[in-house]
């Protein structure tokens, strides 16, 4: 089973009671038991996402929300989640190793060596995750993926969630938990392909080749979010070619709100490869839900 599809091996068996993604527009959340999908609204400016600092702006509402789906917790045992947070929150690498450590401490120093010069926070005040993926072409090398959130940011997130009874014992980003969603249309053979989920003014691009993430962008984009889409995806398509050797052959889309098969139609004629959406069996993820489908459709796939 790919990468894309190994989500679950991340969670103890059994899954978590409760899945939760958070983003501006509310709390997506849905039971693993019976999945029904629910969005519990926010107010504007409840969290506004920022990679730098604290995101929740108005904490005792976001406390609310959370305790108006998930409950008090009190007089119960602690219960298990997920926690899925916004995209932009986070900074998320593709690192490559000559070698890679098996043992998780080793792993923590490399990657934090290699990465504390270029993400926006001090390294050393931040919640670093990794994934290593060996290559298949025969080198021993080793691509890492590498997930990087400022600790001030996750501890906002996932306090009111404590207060409400939950162990959010798996936590990850939107755009990853994506990735497990299928596409609409048949791609098996299209390798490599890219996924460009949008979410508020927040872009996430990922290129995918074969059952490995080789590279991911997250970028904000403003009042021409198309044009600004479509550079982001032709560097996306260029670094492919140099990199991979490849030419890439399809793209997916999610989020990308009422005029998406217009931007799907733009890009067909721009880049000439097939573009297709994504699909859930619980329902159409959108842009402040995909990543809990994401996260539901990989504990149907184990």
């Amino acid at each position: 089973m790919s990468w894309l599809h190994r989500l679950k091996s991340l969670v103890a068996d059994p899954p978590p009671e409760i899945v939760f993604e958070v983003s501006a527009r509310g709390i997506a959340w849905a039971r693993t038991r019976d999945p029904r999908p629910e969005l519990a609204p926010l107010e504007p400016g409840v969290v506004e996402v920022s990679p730098l600092e604290a995101n929740i702006r108005r904490p005792e509402a976001f406390a609310a929300a959370v305790r108006a789906v998930a409950g008090d917790g009190e007089g119960r045992a602690r219960r298990r989640a997920a926690l899925i947070l916004p995209d932009y929150c986070a900074r998320v690498a593709i690192l490559d190793f000559d070698s890679f450590p098996a043992a998780p401490e080793e792993q923590q120093q490399l990657v934090r060596f290699r990465v504390k010069r270029v993400v926006p926070f001090d390294i050393e005040n931040a919640v670093v995750a990794c994934w290593p993926q060996p290559r298949h072409d025969g080198s021993k090398r080793v691509d890492v993926v590498t997930a990087i959130v400022n600790m001030d940011v996750a501890s906002h997130y996932e306090a009111p969630f404590r207060s409400a009874g939950l162990h959010c014992g798996f936590v990850t980003i939107s755009a990853l938990a994506a990735l497990a969603l299928p596409p609409e249309e048949d791609l098996s053979s299209a390798n490599p392909r890219v996924f460009v989920k949008l979410s508020g003014d927040a872009l996430a691009v990922s290129l995918i080749d074969g059952a490995s993430l080789r590279l991911y962008r997250c970028v904000q984009v403003g009042a021409e979010a198309l044009e600004e889409a479509t550079s982001v995806l032709a560097t996306t398509l260029a670094y492919a070619e140099d990199e991979l050797g490849a030419r890439v052959q399809a793209l997916e889309v999610c989020g990308l709100g009422p005029g998406e098969r217009g931007w799907m139609d733009v890009w067909r004629r721009e880049f000439g490869v097939p573009v297709c959406g994504v699909r859930s069996r619980l329902g159409a993820p959108g842009p402040h839900n995909a990543g809990l489908h994401g996260y539901l459709e990989s504990l149907e796939a184990a």
